[in-house]
C-alpha cells in the first residue's frame, strides 16, 4: 500500500511539472508529497490576479492559468520560514490572508471563509513539520504596496505621481516611492542574487552591514499580466482517479 501510495505521489508530481511546460524547474523530488491544490486570487501591484496554487510539503508553487491544466510564469516559494496570518475582512476584498515567504509575500484570498481555513490549516501543517529554528520574519520578503494605495511617494510624502512620474517599490519595505527617493541599490540574498531596488530610509537603515552597491536594476514587473478569467475554487488533495482521467 505504501509503494502504491509513492507511486501515485510521483504520478501526480510529474503531472504538476508537464503543466508548466518546458519553462516550469522540475518539482520531483526524494521525500516531496503533494498535499494539494487550487486557485486563489492573488493581489498584485496592479490589480487582483487569479493565480493557480500546489502546496507540497516543503514548497508552495504557483503560476498563471492560460487553459486546461496549462499554467506558466511559475514561481515557487520555500515552506521553511514561511507565516501565514489572516487579514481582516474588509468591502473591498473577504476571506484573504498573507502569505510571507523569504523569496516573496503577498496577500491572497478565497471564495469563502471555509476555504481560507483550510488553506491556512494545510499551509500551517507544512510550515510545522519543516519547523526550522534559524528561519526568522525578519528574512521574509515584503509584501508590496498597490499602486493605487498611494497617489504620493510614501518616502518623501512630496513627489505626486503620474502619467509621467512613474512608481516604483521599495524590495526592502515595500512601499511605493519615487525614482529620486529609490536610486540606491542593496543585495538583498533571499530575494535575489542581484542589487535590488530601496528607498532612502531603509538604505540608511542596512548600509551599515550591507554594501552600497551603484548597479541599476529594472523594476520588477513580474506580476504585471493581464488578468486571468476563471472560477475561483478552493484547495483541493490530490486524487489518483481523478489525475487518471484528465490524464486519458
Amino acid at each position: 500500500a505504501m509503494a502504491g501510495k509513492t507511486t501515485a505521489n510521483i504520478v501526480r508530481i510529474q503531472a504538476v511539472e508537464r503543466s508548466f511546460g518546458a519553462a516550469g524547474r522540475p518539482l520531483l523530488r526524494e521525500g516531496r508529497t503533494l498535499m494539494g491544490e487550487g486557485l486563489l486570487h492573488k493581489v498584485c501591484r496592479k490589480r487582483v490576479q487569479l493565480r493557480q496554487f500546489f502546496l507540497f510539503n516543503d514548497i508552495l508553487v504557483y503560476g498563471n492559468v492560460r487553459g486546461k491544466r496549462k499554467f506558466t510564469s511559475q514561481r515557487v516559494l520555500d515552506i521553511a520560514g514561511m507565516v501565514v496570518e489572516p487579514v481582516e475582512d474588509s468591502t473591498e476584498q473577504r476571506n484573504a490572508w498573507q502569505i510571507r515567504s523569504k523569496q516573496k509575500s503577498f496577500v491572497v484570498y478565497a471564495a469563502s471563509a471555509r476555504e481560507r481555513e483550510e488553506w491556512m490549516m494545510h499551509l500551517n501543517i507544512a510550515i510545522q513539520a519543516i519547523d526550522h529554528p534559524e528561519h526568522s520574519e525578519a528574512n521574509h520578503a515584503p509584501i508590496w504596496q498597490p499602486d493605487s494605495s498611494t497617489s504620493v511617494c510614501q518616502s518623501c510624502n512630496t513627489t505626486r505621481f503620474s502619467a509621467v512620474t512613474r512608481r516604483h517599490h521599495c524590495r526592502a519595505c515595500g512601499h511605493v516611492v519615487c525614482s529620486t527617493c529609490s536610486k540606491n541599490r542593496l543585495l538583498l540574498p533571499s530575494q535575489s542574487d542581484k542589487p535590488l531596488r530601496v528607498c532612502k530610509p531603509c538604505f540608511s537603515q542596512y548600509q551599515g552591514n550591507k554594501p552600497d552597491v551603484s548597479q541599476a536594476v529594472t523594476s520588477d514587473d513580474s506580476d504585471h499580466e493581464p488578468a486571468d478569467r476563471a472560477p475561483s475554487s478552493g484547495l483541493s488533495a490530490p486524487d489518483p482517479h481523478q489525475q487518471q482521467q484528465q490524464q486519458q
